[in-house]
């Protein structure tokens, strides 16, 4: 047990000094607010049309097939029990209203 503790403190010690010995530290010299800052003007335009290209349609996807789907399950609940639940299917509505919506507006709030 004492030979084992000792061979597993002996590793530790070991990786330690190796990751010291590894190691580089880096400075940074010059304008990193200022390099960062152009990086996210230039990648801004990049951003803005991915997102309204792929992003906006695939979650407006998702939320048309839901919100079909529990307006399809609701139908079938008002069937069997004569009340018709509103709430699920408006939310999802509302939803969906807002996403396809947000493309004309989101970049304003952003402000990009």
């Amino acid at each position: 047990m004492k030979k084992k503790t000792t061979k597993i403190i002996f590793m530790a010690i070991l990786m330690i000094a190796a990751m010291s010995v590894m190691s580089i530290s880096a400075f940074a010299d010059g304008d990193v607010a200022g390099a960062i800052e152009g990086t996210w003007t230039t990648a801004s335009s990049q951003i803005k049309t991915v997102v309204n290209n792929v992003v906006f349609p695939i979650i407006d996807v998702i939320l048309a097939v839901f919100f079909f789907a529990k307006l399809g399950l609701a139908y079938f609940d008002y069937r069997k029990s004569g009340h018709f639940e509103w709430a699920a299917p408006a939310i999802l509505f509302a939803c969906l209203v807002f996403t396809l919506t947000a493309p004309t507006y989101v970049w304003t709030i952003i402000n990009i």
